[in-house]
């Protein structure tokens, strides 16, 4: 087990931990429907990326009759 030499002071442990910070994320505008997203991602609700479509949204699937 590590043990240490000599205490680290709470200002060395402090600016050690100085970028540890989380970032809040950066969303940007879909160009197609306008919703928030993820820079650099395809558009959750819409499936567009750099304005063409990447990924068919699929219609809601009701399975409340057919799960039994």
């Amino acid at each position: 087990m590590a043990v240490q030499q000599n205490k680290v002071s709470k200002s060395r442990r402090n600016n050690r931990r100085a970028h540890d910070a989380l970032v809040a994320s950066n969303p940007n505008e879909c160009t197609s429907c306008g919703e928030l997203k993820r820079p650099h991602h395809v558009c959750p609700s819409c499936g567009n990326y750099a304005d063409r479509e990447v990924v068919a949204v699929a219609d809601e699937v009701d399975l409340d009759e057919d799960a039994a």
